[in-house]
């Protein structure tokens, strides 16, 4: 679609939505993609209903920040799991619980979860499922690999080998852009209930070292080119 360029020569307007009123553009420019992957992943893949335990694996990268406050918009007691310099933060998005991976192993606290995002990582989906209540939902949306050719392709089809005859449900899914989805992340935005977490801005010129940094896979929420 041309994001990156200082104009865009056409955009559908059943695409679009009016900017939040309380965001600058900046941050107006973190939300459709990742807001949208965050919203379906739980909403309507996920089927997320109050009070249900939800974990979000990368909690603290563009979709996993956003996943934690929709999380909580929809009353779901939520567990983040990411860095040890991370854990404040996310813990600050309204995280009720926050696991670092560096020091602790989310399978082997003994806590099963009905819904288990994985939005960044390598664990593989049979360690996921371990973490899964009997009925639980695993959504899996992480590019990671270890380092095969295969890479999350590989992964994608081991998971629902996996899930196949389980009592558990596996949702692999690609975002569907939708303009009520747009409308819906706005009036989250305005009432309070999600604010997009910003790590670095690059100017248009710097894009391909914007891209570079994002691709070291530490970035904390998103990262944007200002034009």
């Amino acid at each position: 679609f041309g994001a990156f360029a200082e104009s865009c020569v056409l955009a559908s307007e059943d695409l679009l939505e009016l900017k939040p009123s309380n965001l600058t553009f900046e941050q107006a420019a973190a939300v459709p993609l990742a807001g949208t992957t965050a919203l379906q992943a739980l909403r309507d893949h996920g089927r997320v209903e109050p009070g249900q335990k939800v974990l979000i694996i990368g909690a603290s990268g563009g979709v996993g920040t956003f996943a934690v406050q929709i999380a909580k918009a929809l009353d779901a007691e939520v567990t983040g799991v990411c860095s040890t310099r991370n854990v404040d933060m996310v813990r600050s998005l309204g995280a009720d619980h926050v696991i670092d991976y560096t020091r602790d192993d989310f399978i082997e606290g003994g806590q099963r979860y009905d819904l288990v995002f994985q939005v960044a990582g390598i664990r593989s989906p049979a360690d996921c499922r371990r973490a899964l209540t009997p009925k639980g939902t695993l959504v899996a949306i992480s590019g990671e690999s270890d380092g095969h050719w295969i890479g999350p392709v590989g992964r994608a089809i081991k998971a629902i080998a996996l899930f196949r005859f389980a009592s558990q449900r596996l949702a692999i899914f690609t975002v569907e852009p939708k303009q009520d989805d747009l409308r819906y992340l706005k009036e989250l935005i305005e009432a309070g209930e999600v604010t997009p977490m910003i790590d670095r801005t690059y100017p248009l010129t710097e894009a391909a070292e914007a891209i570079a940094y994002l691709e070291e896979g530490h970035a904390r929420g998103k990262v944007v080119l200002t034009i």
